[in-house]
């Protein structure tokens, strides 16, 4: 399920929403499990599509923009720092100045 298993880890979402590309059945199944609504628009070719909540997905678009504006910062886009708590803590300071603007 590429990196949706260790995306989702241990938590417990009141609704994951993700695109067209994680569209499988054990992924859905996975989420409902968790209580959680999976908000993933159907793929064209799926049989049964299943209903999407369409203004949920639309703050999908919010945080695709964020994370646009914080890669503009290259320690961030290329993964500069060697240490997994370096790079968080330059991530926090582009999320900073990213939300200041």
């Amino acid at each position: 399920m590429n990196q949706a298993d260790a995306l989702l880890g241990d938590h417990r979402p009141e609704a994951v929403i993700a695109d067209k590309a994680y569209d499988k059945q054990e992924l859905v199944e996975e989420i409902e499990s968790r209580g959680a609504e999976a908000v993933i628009p159907p793929k064209a070719n799926r049989k049964e599509p299943r209903a999407l909540d369409r203004h949920l997905y639309r703050e999908r678009n919010v945080c695709e923009r964020f994370w646009a504006q914080a890669k503009q910062f290259r320690r961030v886009a290329t993964r500069y720092e060697k240490k997994a708590a370096n790079f968080l803590a330059f991530a926090w300071v582009a999320a900073c100045i990213v939300m200041m603007k």
